[in-house]
């Protein structure tokens, strides 16, 4: 029950930074489409660069965890602390890669629904952690393996989203 909680509050929590972004993407409109497509390549380019260990950039993040007592709230501190992560504002985010899909939501000029689709994506994608951690059995077997394999998968996704990036890019102009 309390990782459905928790799951739900970070779709939730998701879903809420894609309204907020698709909502603000109005104000790139009258920048012409070409210059917002070129942003959002170079600031993926960017992005895989720092994943690559090749531009040492920091992230614009909230450097503080949310406190534990959240957790201690019960069922619907399980949900608080899903939806604050899930938000992605209140906690650390390490990877370059949910910036890069935040910078191209504000940019891009898409449909509400797509930049509320890439929010409960991102929650998902936070949710997968724990729920693939409990799935494996072995809390600490399963850390060894993500400590192992996290760059491959950071530096990964820089790739894939900077050639999605870039064929959509070339799709609009």
């Amino acid at each position: 029950m309390v990782l459905a909680l928790f799951t739900t509050g970070l779709l939730l929590g998701g879903l809420l930074s894609g309204l907020v972004l698709g909502a603000l993407s109005g104000l790139s409109t009258p920048l012409p489409a070409p210059w917002r497509y070129a942003a959002i390549v170079a600031v993926a380019a960017v992005g895989l660069l720092r994943e690559l260990g090749l531009a040492p950039i920091p992230l614009p993040q909230n450097a503080r965890q949310i406190p534990r007592d959240v957790l201690q709230r019960g069922l619907s501190g399980s949900m608080q602390f899903g939806f604050e992560l899930g938000t992605g504002v209140r906690t650390y985010v390490s990877a370059s890669a949910p910036y890069v899909l935040a910078v191209a939501l504000l940019l891009g000029g898409q449909r509400p629904h797509v930049a509320m689709l890439a929010g409960i994506g991102f929650g998902a994608g936070r949710a997968l952690t724990p729920l693939t951690r409990r799935a494996a059995g072995t809390g600490d077997g399963w850390d060894a393996e993500l400590r192992a394999r996290l760059r491959a998968l950071t530096v990964t996704a820089g790739a894939v989203l900077l050639a999605a990036l870039s064929l959509l890019a070339l799709r609009q102009i």
